[in-house]
This record gives C-alpha cells, structure tokens and sequence, in this order.
C-alpha cells in the first residue's frame, strides 16, 4: 500500500537482461512505484497499447529488429509522445541511432549498470518534471544544513543539491515516499531563510532523499531562481575558462 497522498507511477523496465531488470525494479517498488518488468517487445507494445506505462526504461536490445524501430512502434501506439522513454545508454549502437531516437521523443539516457542508490535520482527528473525541470532548471551542488519537520517531529541533514524545482538531502533516515514536510535553509552568503513545504519524491537509505517544492512565496522562490542561476552561470564560465 503506497503512502497517503503519494502519487505512483507505472513504469516498465524492458530489457532482456534479468539483472537489469531486477535492480531497477527494487528501487521503484522501495520508491512506492509500481514496477513492471518486461523481456519481449510484443509485451512492451501490448502494455503500451493498453495505456500500462507512464514511464518506459528500455533497452534496445529488446527487440530482434532495430531498438529505433521498436521505439516508432511504441509512438505508433501512443500517439506520438504520451509515454515517457529513457534508453538505456549500453544498448546505443551509433550517433545516428541517438540522432533518430531524439527524433522519436526519447527523453533521455540512463546508466543500465547504475548503483541501486542512483537509480530514483535518475528517473525521478523523468517521473516528476513539472517539479524538477522548473524553466529547465540545472541542479547545483550544495552542502549546507537542513532542517525539515513532520507533524511534532524536526530532523536536520545536509543538502547534496538544489534546484529550482526541488532540494536533495543526505540522510541515513529518510521518509517514504510521498510524505510532506516543512523544510526550512539559509542559501550561502545571504541572510535569506527560506522556507517551503515539499513532498518526498524518491527515497533511498544510502543516498537520502529527494524533495519537490510544492508551496514557495514568491519571494522565496525568486531567491532560489536567483541562486541557482548565479552558481549555473559561474559554473558554466570556469568551464569556458578551462583551456582543457
């Protein structure tokens, strides 16, 4: 039984490698989500058919024809885009099978050898963009305390990262998935406390938790949006500096 108020996805991770198949499938069903997992591409279509997926994880090596083809035929049968594919990266064959996947809609890449720890930071971008993906936000690495409070209960941990759309935190005792907390930081080198309730989206005891905002002041928010654009452009101007 998923938490209350917790909104879970279908996602089928389709690929002919058990394995794979297994390790993606435990970090969404301990995430709260509903995993299912698929090793032939006639029941891949039959389930994207019968409107089973939100979220595909696909290895290209499902099919014995072509892995694009197969991804025009889940589009065939979506109607162009309703379903959310991540490939997984191994199973790329070219450039030009990348330049045709994009062509199809394919949302992105994920590492089919990922750690059970990075598997629902990976996808939960994917999962939940309205929260993640806030004007196409980057995330920026930021390690400064936070404290967060459910019901009676305060806890504090330190911050791994910091979008506009959300916050990951480090924690040996993380919330499952779909609880709400308040959650309070201070942004390095302002005096600006900002304070925002959120909701657990992924949840994993070695790497903590990840948080989407769900009720920011607009004051609030636009401290945010400007701290991460400040550290974004910094960022992106030390790499064009480096001669490397």
């Amino acid at each position: 039984m998923p938490p209350a108020g917790m909104i879970r996805k279908t996602v089928v991770v389709a690929d002919a490698a058990a394995d794979i198949r297994e390790r993606f499938g435990d970090a969404l069903q301990q995430a709260g989500h509903h995993a299912v997992p698929v090793e032939r591409a006639a029941d891949l279509l039959r389930r994207i058919g019968n409107g089973e997926a939100d979220l595909v994880v696909l290895g290209l090596h499902l099919s014995e024809s072509s892995g694009v083809d197969l991804v025009r035929s889940i589009r065939e049968l979506d109607g162009g885009g309703a379903v959310t594919i991540l490939v997984l990266s191994g199973s790329i064959a070219s450039a030009r099978e990348v330049r045709e996947l994009t062509d199809l809609g394919v949302a992105g890449y994920v590492n089919e050898h990922s750690a059970p720890e990075h598997i629902m930071p990976s996808l939960a971008p994917h999962l939940f963009p309205d929260s993640f993906n806030r004007r196409l936000s980057a995330r920026v690495a930021l390690a400064i305390p936070v404290a967060y409070r459910r019901g009676s209960t305060i806890s504090s941990a330190m911050a791994l990262n910091l979008s506009k759309g959300g916050l990951g935190i480090r924690t040996m005792s993380p919330l499952e998935v779909g609880a709400v907390v308040q959650v309070q930081f201070r942004l390095p080198r302002t005096e600006h406390d900002i304070e925002v309730t959120a909701r657990v989206a992924w949840s994993d005891l070695r790497a903590g938790m990840g948080l989407e905002f769900q009720d920011v002041s607009s004051s609030d928010l636009a401290a945010i949006e400007e701290f991460v654009d400040r550290r974004t452009a910094r960022s992106g101007a030390r790499r064009s500096a480096d001669p490397g």
